[in-house]
């Protein structure tokens, strides 16, 4: 790490930049000998994706690693949830990373050790903790290294586990991380009770509970609706009843809790649109507890693959949106009508129906195209 960054006038020029075209700037000679462009970008990147994903590091001197540590960091919201459910006495972290999980779940422990195989990177973390007066042990190791030497034990293990390769292709399989779970979640559960794993909002969790031992509860966490982690925890305390938990962040949805077994031997019931229609959210959807909800709301779904839930009577504590609706006939859309589309379980898409019948996309009101048990079928918001 080039202390040089943390220089006053530096930092001075990163802060009058933040706006800044950062391809310009890039064409740019540097005013300062012992600071390229390249590290002044990397610091006004940083500070960009940190208003967004973790304020509390918009602090004087802190310092940002490049891109791609802070794509794969948890935003504040998510450490900050996470650390509310967690405590204990010892916490290690062995995929530290850019330390945000870290920071917010080390709260509630007296002890914490982070582990980070890039030296660079851990380096960066330590600085940072001291500015933001953080204690830790910071060990500079492979994880799997740290493990055959290591004799202690610990009240929670943390692992972000990390694409074998930094290209975007979408992984879906544990094999194809690192580190590989499979190969070392009996070595976990043998120092600590345990093992909290985040994982990739694309990860199947029926792979997920059939490939790992001890899964106790799976965390689902989305914010404003958009499914961020999958986090799985792992224990030594086996139980038939595996707990998942969907959460919303940043809505007033209340967490919807179930048990895989009960959505398992759940029955809903069908029937043609009612007055309202309801619609999970994504975190609901995610872990497919598409029977349970008929049954637990007292709704009433219209085919078994749309998803949609219907009655006549509002009920107001439901985990998603909820829209008053009438059907329609195709004929009586008008063209260039301005709607928000919907469509699931349906043979065109949002912008195919769009062309199709000429609409404008946004505004107030709402075309649903779905399906019931009946056929295909068109809804409009009252």
């Amino acid at each position: 790490m080039e202390k040089e960054i943390i220089n006053q006038e530096v930092q001075k020029y990163i802060n009058a930049n933040l706006t800044t075209d950062l391809h310009s700037l890039l064409l740019k000679k540097s005013p300062f000998t012992e600071v390229s462009m390249q590290e002044i970008v990397q610091q006004i990147k940083g500070k960009q994706v940190a208003k967004k994903k973790f304020p509390f590091l918009l602090k004087e001197g802190i310092i940002f690693p490049p891109q791609l540590s802070l794509e794969q960091s948890s935003s504040e919201k998510t450490a900050e949830y996470k650390s509310e459910i967690l405590k204990g006495k010892k916490f290690i972290d062995l995929t530290s990373g850019f330390g945000i999980d870290a920071y917010y779940l080390s709260q509630n422990f007296e002890e914490i050790t982070l582990i980070e195989q890039n030296a660079e990177l851990l380096e960066i973390v330590e600085y940072n903790w001291n500015i933001l007066d953080k204690k830790a042990r910071f060990i500079n190791q492979k994880l799997e290294d740290f493990l055959t030497e290591n004799n202690e034990n610990f009240d929670l293990i943390y692992l972000d586990p990390a694409r074998r390769d930094n290209n975007k292709n979408k992984v879906f399989l544990l094999e194809d991380l690192s580190p590989n779970i499979i190969e070392i979640q009996e070595k976990l559960l043998s120092i600590s009770n345990e093992v909290v794993i985040k994982l990739s909002p694309l990860i199947d969790l029926k792979y997920l509970i059939s490939v790992l031992k001890g899964v106790s509860r799976i965390e689902i966490i989305a914010v404003k609706n958009d499914v961020k982690e999958v986090v799985v925890f792992l224990s030594n305390q086996i139980s038939d009843e595996i707990i998942c938990n969907c959460i919303n962040l940043e809505s007033d949805e209340s967490n919807f809790t179930f048990t895989f077994k009960e959505e398992e031997n759940a029955h809903a019931e069908y029937a043609e649109p009612e007055k309202f229609i309801y619609i999970p959210n994504n975190s609901m959807l995610k872990a497919g507890v598409f029977n349970l909800i008929s049954e637990k709301f007292q709704l009433k779904k219209l085919h078994p693959n749309s998803h949609f839930y219907t009655s006549n009577e509002k009920k107001t504590n439901f985990p998603g949106r909820i829209f008053e609706m009438e059907m329609i006939d195709a004929k009586e859309i008008k063209k260039k009508s301005q709607f928000n589309i919907i469509s699931k379980n349906y043979p065109l898409k949002p912008e195919e129906i769009k062309k199709k019948y000429g609409l404008k996309d946004g505004g107030k009101n709402y075309l649903i195209f779905t399906q019931s048990k009946k056929g295909k079928i068109i809804l409009k918001s009252v």
